[in-house]
Order: structure tokens, then sequence, then C-alpha cells
């Protein structure tokens, strides 16, 4: 019969009945240590129940602890943000000024463009009731005698024209205001033709215009009246080619 002999370094392998032997003393330290540590006035479980508890669960959490980091840091912020906050009312109230500044200044620059308009329409309009009211002045000249007739006749509605008032002048009369005929029927009767236009005494008289001078010799008055009769009997002086 073969001996067991340990030999030095090797070791036998544990049995089924050594590791049941090993789990009992382990469970009896426990037990021993778990009732030693209750209070003398605590009730307590057997041994076998302190074994057979399961052991409490410490659960932990991977999420940051809230609140902490957060107060810190909006303690820190508080400052800064305050500042901030200060400064844009500032930056807000220095806009607002700006614009006001700026507004101010166009409706400024709005009411100057006003009143200059203002003074420069008083100004044409001043200018223009001075023209209206300065009367146009004609040249002391047979063109000028014509010019004006021309225009007392255009404010009465008496038709003729430059050159045919300049043309029957120059046949009657060659432009001699004072001339005057000594010779012909009318002389013989008593009542000479005279002016500008040769016209009688109780012609110019009859058509003598207003506005102009009542002098038969006068070379306006004398174009005028001439003209108011060849328009009545004639049409107008234009259509006069010879004695009428």
């Amino acid at each position: 019969m073969s001996k067991n002999i340990l030999t030095r370094g090797h070791s036998r392998a544990l049995t089924r009945h050594h590791k049941l032997a090993v789990a009992g003393v382990a469970a009896l330290g426990a037990a021993a240590i778990g009732f030693s540590a209750v209070p003398s006035n605590a009730s307590t479980t057997t041994t076998a129940e302190a074994a057979s508890a399961p052991a409490a669960k410490v659960e932990y959490s991977a999420e940051p602890i809230q609140g902490v980091k957060a107060g810190v840091t909006d303690q820190l912020a508080g400052p800064s943000v305050k500042i901030e906050r200060i400064a844009a009312k500032k930056e807000a109230a220095a806009e607002a000024a700006a614009e006001k500044k700026a507004a101010a200044a166009a409706a400024k620059a709005e009411a100057e463009k006003a009143r200059q308009a203002k003074e420069t329409a008083s100004r044409a309009a001043e200018r223009a009731e001075v023209k209206k009211a300065a009367p146009k002045t004609y040249s002391d000249t047979l063109d000028g005698w014509i010019r004006e007739s021309l225009a007392i006749m255009k404010k009465h509605g008496i038709p003729g024209s430059y050159d045919g008032i300049h043309r029957n002048i120059m046949r009657e009369s060659s432009g001699n205001p004072k001339a005057i005929n000594l010779w012909d029927i009318n002389a013989q009767n008593g009542i000479p033709s005279k002016g500008l236009l040769q016209v009688i005494p109780p012609t110019f008289d009859a058509y003598h215009v207003p506005g102009t001078p009542k002098n038969i010799y006068d070379p306006v008055a004398n174009i005028t009246a001439a003209c108011n009769y060849a328009a009545d009997k004639y049409g107008t002086m234009d259509n006069v080619d010879s004695a009428y």
C-alpha cells in the first residue's frame, strides 16, 4: 500500500471536503464579527441570518453635482454681467442722444431750407410785382411810337400789325408827327388832315382811344385813333393801301 508523502514544492489539490470546511470557518468568523458589533440593547439575528444577509449596495452616480459649480460661476459672473449691463445702458443712452441730436439737426436744416425757399419765393414775387407795376418804356422814335400803339391796341382789341402801320405812316407823313395837309379836299373844307397817319380832327375825336393824349399831333394817340378808324371801316390798317 502506497504512502501519502508530501514533497517540497508540491501540494495536493484541495478536496471538496476541504473546501466546505474552509467556507464554514469563514462564515463563522464573519458571524462572530457581526455579533460583536451589535449594541447590547439591540435585537440580534441568528448567525445564519447574518451570514445569509446580502451585503448592502453603495450606489455611485456619474452625474456631476448640480448647483455647486453653477452657483460659484454665477457668483463670479455677477459683477461682470453687471458691468456689461451698465456699459450697454450707457451705449444705448449715447446712441439715443446721438439720434436725438441728428434729428434736431435735420429738423433745423429742414426749417432753414423752408425759410430760404420762402424768402426766395417772396423775392421772386416782389420782383414780379415790381416788374408788373413798372410801366414798359418805349423810345421816342417812330419804332417806339408804333410799338407803344400796338400794346395799347392789343388791350382794346384793335387789330393791326407793325408792318401795316409803318407802311401807311411812311406813305401819309414820311414819319413826321407834325405833318399837315393844306391842299386836299379836307383842307379846302377847313378840316385838314394832321399827324403821322393824316387824320382829320372829327375822325380823331370820334375814334380816340382812352389812355392816350387828346392831342391829334401826339404820335401814339394819332396812330391808335387812325387804326381804330381803319378797323371800323376796312377791318384793319393792314388793308389800307391808299388815302382812306
